[in-house]
Order: structure tokens, then sequence, then C-alpha cells
């Protein structure tokens, strides 16, 4: 509900609050932040967009691009690998509406040489629950890497071993289901996987990105490795075809940026079509990891963000939406180690997302009281000392029997996230939490405390979800 109110304020502000471009202290912050990472961490450079208020208000890149390039900047279109894949779902989408396939279509009807074909379904090959076997778990080149393969070749030593699941069971990331739903859509579009790309996506969309084997030459930006604490060193590129489908694309941020931009404004896939590919699917218990089709979907800080990172040899990217707030980070980096482009995620989230007024309340987020209180309430304990007189009255025998009976069986939650900031109201202050158990079953806890660091609860409600 509070996620809903804040939606509707913003809706209330005016444009030019919403839409403002960086303050020069935003940019200095940025700067600063970039420059200290790849200082930090060895990573050549960075190049990283900013929309916010559905525009990019921020196109930059910092660094080296490669042994020929000394400096970076935001014309060079850098590998985005395993971002590539919500294109494809994108796609494949696309070409659901147009009714030449159906993502429940068992993958039987397109490749039925597949091992498994006539048990898995073109929207498990997108959600990474085919069972299929990913052939490329590594975080390196591997010796087969060093000559060229094309999607059959990949199909055959890789979509032919036994299934390492039965399909919609469990979860595993799977290069190879996405090189069989590539397939799929050649031979259900009619054309070759690029051309529908560009006709369907790029052109529309304004950007002109290339074929990754396109871009490993000296005009565009060279990837980096680094072993153990050595030193940098440019990497090898894999030979051709190895990423074909499951992390083909090689653009700038700002191109990405408008990808994002048209994720926000519910552009040029039809609306339920990004809806589609943003609701987490469910595995046969009905658990799930948040993961939708191409694209995870997870709160962050009590904000819901829609994102994915890709990983090419000596190249890793950060793709992230934050749709409520119209606000993307796109960070792409020249380096396959050390993780600046998540630490920069993080950093630039904190600095252009818009601050709640309530935010500065100075209370801590309590999130290891509240769970320890959780945990005393499932197992029929309550102590007096930690609740208010109002809060005493409201625990009731029954109420607490009712507490221990509906939650003792769930178990430990798995995660106790904060759910916005803290904020005040009554005299007290507010807290509201996520709650995630084992078996994916969701609640949530709203709180209310006296202000300081060990405030009793005036309020201790845990609900659905």
């Amino acid at each position: 509900m509070l996620r809903h109110t804040l939606a509707l304020a913003a809706f209330a502000m005016p444009l030019p609050a919403i839409a403002q471009d960086l303050t020069a202290a935003e940019q200095t912050a940025i700067d600063q932040a970039v420059t200290s990472a790849l200082k930090g961490s060895g990573v050549p450079s960075a190049q990283i967009a900013v929309v916010r208020g559905g525009r990019i208000v921020l196109d930059k890149a910092w660094g080296k691009a490669s042994e020929r390039i000394a400096r970076s900047t935001p014309a060079l279109p850098y590998q985005i690998a395993s971002n590539s894949k919500q294109f494809l779902a994108a796609l494949l989408l696309l070409l659901e509406d147009d009714g030449k396939l159906s993502l429940d279509d068992k993958v039987s009807k397109w490749l039925p040489e597949v091992t498994g074909a006539d048990s898995m379904t073109v929207r498990q090959l997108l959600s990474h629950t085919s069972g299929l076997q990913d052939f490329w778990p590594q975080d390196y080149l591997f010796s087969a890497m060093e000559k060229p393969v094309d999607p059959a070749g990949i199909v055959a030593r890789w979509g032919r071993k036994p299934l390492d699941y039965a399909p919609g069971t469990r979860w595993q990331y799977s290069n190879t289901g996405y090189v069989v739903a590539g397939l799929i859509a050649e031979k259900a579009g009619g054309k070759p996987l690029w051309r529908q790309f560009d006709e369907r996506i790029f052109t529309p969309l304004g950007i002109k990105p290339l074929p990754i084997d396109e871009t490993n030459g000296p005009a565009f930006p060279q990837g980096y490795h680094r072993n153990a604490l050595g030193p940098v060193r440019a990497a090898t590129p894999p030979a051709r075809g190895w990423l074909w489908a499951a992390g083909e694309l090689s653009m700038t941020a700002a191109e990405l940026a408008k990808w994002d931009v048209a994720r926000m404004n519910r552009t040029l896939l039809p609306r339920d079509d990004w809806e589609e590919m943003e609701t987490p699917v469910r595995l046969a218990d009905g658990t799930t990891n948040g993961y939708g089709l191409g694209v995870s979907k997870h709160l962050v800080k009590g904000r819901w963000v829609v994102d994915h990172g890709g990983e090419s040899v000596g190249f890793l990217s950060q793709n992230s939406t934050w749709i409520d707030d119209k606000v993307a980070v796109v960070v792409l980096t020249n380096a396959d180690f050390a993780g600046a482009q998540d630490t920069l995620t993080e950093k630039i989230a904190d600095i252009v997302l818009p601050h709640s007024p309530q935010a500065n309340t100075g209370e801590a987020a309590r999130d290891e009281d509240a769970r320890a209180t959780l945990a005393e309430l499932s197992a029929g304990k309550f102590d007096p000392r930690w609740f208010t007189d109002n809060a005493r009255f409201y625990f009731t025998a029954q109420t607490l029997k009712d507490y221990t009976d509906s939650l003792s069986p769930l178990g430990t939650p798995q995660e106790v996230e904060p759910v916005g900031k803290p904020r005040l109201r009554g005299g007290f202050v507010r807290r509201a939490f996520a709650l995630t158990y084992k078996d994916g079953e969701k609640l949530r806890l709203v709180t209310f405390a006296e202000p300081g660091p060990r405030g009793r609860w005036e309020q201790f409600i845990v609900m659905p979800d």
C-alpha cells in the first residue's frame, strides 16, 4: 500500500520535479563514485547511463576503452552479454502476439531433437526452468571456445544431454536454453534472428546495436581479465558464435537506457507483454526466485527493481530499472572481475532515486529486532517488557495462539527485508517488512515502535502480502 501511495504522490507532482536533471552535486557524487571504483578495482573503464523521470539525464564514460583507445566515450558499444536475454524474450512475446507460436508450446513442436523436448515449453527455456544443462557456467573461456561454433553445434553437444532435472521443478541458469529459444524464434518468425531484432525492436526504438562477434576488434572496447591479484591483462575473446541468442548484443549504455525507458512507459511492446516478462515464474512446488522471462523482479531497499546482469569474456554489465520511480541505471564495464558494475549500480541508485521526506528520521531499520520478536511469537513466547500497554492489550492469549499456530509451521523466514524507510506516525516509528519463507510463502509485517534503538513495540501485526 505504501508503494502505491508513493506512486500516486509522484504522479501528483509537477512534471519538472519528476524529470529534473542531475544537480551539480549529484553529478559530482557520481563522478567521484565511478573514479573511486575504477581506481580501487583496477577495472579499466565504465560507461554509464542514468534515466530519471523517464528520460536519460546522464550518458558518460570513464577510463581506458582498450590498448588503442586511451579514453572511452559514450558512443562506443560495450558487450552487454546476458542483458541481451530480455530482447529475445520480448521478440518471442511479439511472435506470440502474431499468433506464430505460444510460449506454452512444447519445444518438440519446433526442435524435437532436444532432450526432453516433449516435456518442456518455450516459457521454461526463457525462465531457466527447462532442465537443459548450461553450456557456459564458467567465468572464463574454456578450450572449446577457441574454435567457432554455430547454434546447431551447441544444441548437438549440450541440448542432447540428459536433463539436469525435470522441466519446471527447479531453476538453473542455462545459456543452452536461450540458444534453443533463438532457433525457435527463427523458425516461427521465418527470418534470421538478427533481422527480426532489427525490424521489431532496434529500428522502432531508434538504436543500432552490433553483434558481439563484430565488436572484438581494434575499433571497439577491449575486454580485460585478472588472475587472482595479478596484473590486469587484455582478455582473449571467444571464437565466433558462442554467445548467439544467449548474449549476442553490443550496444552503448544510452541505447540500453532507451530500452529501459520503453519498459517504464510500456511502449514498443504491448503492456501485457512487459508485465509477462516481469512476472516471476513459479516452480511446480509454488516457489520462485523472482526470475521472469529474461529479467528478474525483486525488492531492494523497499523498491521493486527489474534487472539483469551480463558477462562475456572481459566484460560485465548491470541494467536496473525502478519502474515505479521512473529511474534506471545502466553500468557497462570492460572487465570480468571485481564486480564494479554492481557496486556502482548501488551507489548511483542511492544518489539518483527520489528520497522520501520521512527518510531522515534517524531511526534504524531494526530488522534483526523484528526477526527476533517474530521468532518468539511463532514459538508461543510473549515477553511483555518489549511491548507497550496497548500492544499487551492486543496480544491476548487467543491472539498469541493464532500467531503460534499459523506461523510456527512456516519455520524461520529466510528473509526479513525492510520495505521503505522508517517513518514517523502518531508519535511512533512505523516500519514495514517483507517476510519470505522457505516454501515461498510471503507475508508482510507492519510495526510501530517507540522512538529509539530499543523502543517498545506498539504494534506487531503479521498479514498476508
